[in-house]
């Protein structure tokens, strides 16, 4: 999944001497020795109980799983628990490769209630009881094998786990208004599975990211108290257990590590190598206050809530011939946006993904060939690097590519504002809002573009597949019917004033999709053809076109200090495929280097946006509708508006950590709700 990066010596200088040895600097760090540290998980941990061969009264009740407290969905009938605590092990290493064995022990707030009503006969009514499922802690023993490159080292884990559970009953009587209560303490032991990196970040401290899937197993069937009255009884069941945690950790090695050079200190790439691989891994941890919410819709965002969202990303390339070269990105991705990624129309984490899941979900994001015509004239070198095999290609040049690929790769670029992984994270700051550009759920689609570049300018084109219907995962593959075409100019200048470069780009797209128009679902549903406004929607989808555009422009200032800007819109006729309820957008902002106190590698971000949405688009969501992000049911329409501040702090060459903060004024375009605080921190890596 992750980079194993060519991995290359470095020596310290000759002596005058020439028969003194020369001083080896190691090409990655020696692991070897013991280790201690903390480590959690926010919002990204999962952990489900099954209850099987349940009965009362000797009748028998079907199987049931704990969900989700909201009363919504359940996500994929998993629980949302914190988890964290201790960890400490030791470690043996010969070369790159490691092995060694550790022990953790975590706290935990699993908590989840289940309510027996709904799962007996219809005599009995809601008020069976409630049976609650908590466990407060976690451990396990682990072996690792790993493989160590320059900072990092990815490793394989497996071995013991073990948690505890007390299940808590409360039957009410209804004849009497007494209430039985009953408790049963269970422990478990099963097997844990997993993965992780880890980067050294100085001589005694390394960050890392663990991920462990814990199947528990199940308890005996136990008696757990009687429901009073005639429609009750003695209860019995069991219960199994399992967990998929995400854990962020920070260790100590008090033996100290030697570490390997910077990886820009290493000699320069090779033009005639042909493969390229390379890495990243991104840990988002978002969390939402309470705020002002009157009423809450089918797609509103909830407060008081954590979550988080993890992605590892492996970037392999290959040079067939000369000009032609072929990629392919395997992706991992586990944990939800707040509220399931629902609720903001210029969402907060740009991690998060509407096909979110809580454990970690391998999907083949990219695969694509690119081929290069050089048309002559001036050269440049391109060094290796994420999807790029190491070349030298002709300035002026025309390249194709074709395959699966994200229409952000190459459209609506932006220097300072388009990487939620190491800048602005809302969807509305770092992207054009109002650019409803064709993807899945995680954002990808399938097609062809094509780029004419010069030195002075570049203009590209895309024609690509849409969802089968807004917010689908499955692409339409009728591509002469049902198809998404994006034009681009981009203009490369240096300000005279200023003597710094910038850019200037202007986009155009029009797709034509299963969509549902505005002004006929609501008239419809006034009309009281359909009593549900989404129903409407579904019923009435045909083939429809939406057509925009956006201006983008970045423009550095000094090399430490750039501004940014971006302007959308599209017609808000039809529902939007597959980015977000925005029909029009403005957003802008600065972005700053460390230098001027002493962190070149930090940064320092500030933007703010304004979304909007068409007269009939707000017609649709006042009636009931439920858009790709959005839907309170009801709306007092009033713009939202958003307010991103973040500090990237660098702590090597390939490890990132941000603290971020937004600040969302009426979200969903809805001035009876927030406004909205979000606090978030993100761990990076790369290399």
């Amino acid at each position: 999944m992750l980079t194993l990066a060519s991995l290359c010596v470095s020596t310290g200088a000759w002596s005058a001497d020439l028969a003194t040895p020369r001083a080896v600097v190691p090409a990655f760090v020696d692991w070897s020795g013991g280790y201690l540290g903390i480590q959690g998980s926010a919002g990204n941990a999962y952990g489900a109980y099954d209850f099987s061969n349940t009965s009362i009264g000797g009748r028998s009740l079907p199987s049931f799983r704990t969900g989700d407290a909201t009363g919504r969905a359940d996500l994929s009938r998993n629980a949302t628990t914190a988890v964290g605590g201790l960890f400490g092990g030791y470690n043996w290493q010969d070369g790159p490769w490691l092995y060694g064995i550790e022990a953790d022990l975590s706290a935990a707030n699993l908590k989840r209630p289940v309510a027996l009503g709904a799962f007996g006969d219809d005599t009995t009514g809601s008020d069976l009881g409630l049976i609650r499922v908590k466990t407060d802690l976690y451990g396990t023993l682990r072996g690792r094998f790993g493989y160590a490159f320059d900072r990092a080292l990815v490793y394989a884990t497996f071995g013991l786990g073990g948690a505890n559970a007390r299940v808590l009953a409360t039957y009410p009587d209804r004849d009497t208004g007494a209430v039985a209560l009953a408790r049963r303490d269970l422990s478990y032991l099963g097997f844990t599975l997993g993965a992780g990196v880890q980067f050294a970040v100085s001589e005694h401290i390394a960050l890392g990211i663990d991920y462990r899937y814990l199947d528990l197993g199940g308890s005996r069937r136990f008696d757990l108290g009687t429901v009073p009255g005639a429609a009750g009884g003695p209860v019995a069941t069991q219960v199994a257990a399992s967990a998929h945690q995400m854990m962020a950790r920070l260790s100590w090695h008090p033996g100290g590590l030697v570490l390997p050079p910077e990886a820009e200190d290493a000699p320069g790439a090779n033009l005639d190598e042909r493969f390229s691989l390379h890495g990243q891994t991104t840990v988002v941890a978002q969390g939402v206050p309470g705020f002002r919410a009157p009423y809450t819709g089918p797609a509103s965002l909830i407060g008081r809530q954590v979550q988080a969202t993890t992605t590892a990303t492996a970037f392999l390339g290959l040079k067939l011939l000369e000009g032609t070269e072929l990629y392919y990105n395997p992706e991992f991705s586990q944990g939800f946006g707040l509220s399931r990624t629902l609720g903001v129309a210029g969402f907060v984490n740009g991690e998060a993904q509407k096909a979110g899941a809580p454990f970690p979900k391998l999907r083949s994001n990219r695969y694509f060939v690119r081929q290069t015509f050089g048309l002559g004239g001036e050269t440049e070198d391109v060094p290796d690097g994420p999807n790029q095999v190491a070349t030298r290609r002709d300035i002026e040049r025309i390249t194709v590519v074709a395959g699966k690929f994200a229409l952000g790769d190459f459209f609506d670029g932006n220097v300072y504002a388009h990487d939620p992984r190491v800048d602005f994270m809302n969807w509305g700051i770092w992207a054009s809002g109002a650019y409803d550009f064709p993807a899945n759920l995680p954002g990808f689609t399938q097609g062809v573009m094509v780029e004419y570049n010069r030195a002075e300018f570049a203009i590209r084109a895309a024609y690509t597949q849409v969802p089968k219907e807004p917010s689908s995962d499955v692409l339409d593959p009728r591509v002469f019917r049902r198809a998404g075409t994006t034009i681009e100019f981009e203009e490369r200048h240096i300000l005279p004033i200023l003597d710094q470069p910038g850019k200037l780009r202007i986009g155009f797209f029009t797709n034509v999709g299963n969509t549902a128009d505005f002004r006929e679902v609501v008239a419809l549903t006034q009309a009281g053809v359909f009593a549900d406004i989404n129903d409407a929607a579904a019923a009435t989808r045909a083939s429809r076109r939406k057509t925009g555009f956006y201006l983008n422009l970045e423009q550095a200032v000094t090399p430490d200090l750039g501004v940014f800007a971006r302007v959308s819109a599209n017609d808000g006729r039809t529902e939007s495929l597959s980015f977000t309820d925005i029909d029009n957008s403005v957003s802008g902002g600065v972005s700053l280097k460390g230098s001027a106190w002493g962190r070149p590698g930090d940064t320092v971000g500030l933007g703010t946006s304004r979304n909007g949405i068409s007269a009939s688009h707000r017609a649709f969501f006042a009636n009931g509708g439920v858009g790709l992000l959005i839907g309170d049911g009801r709306l007092n329409y009033a713009p939202e508006q958003a307010f991103e501040t973040y500090y990237a702090l660098s702590l090597s060459k390939a490890l990132t950590v941000s603290f971020n903060y937004q600040h969302i004024v009426n979200p969903a375009y809805n001035r009876d709700r927030g406004p909205a605080n979000f606090f978030g921190t993100r761990l990076h890596a790369d290399f």
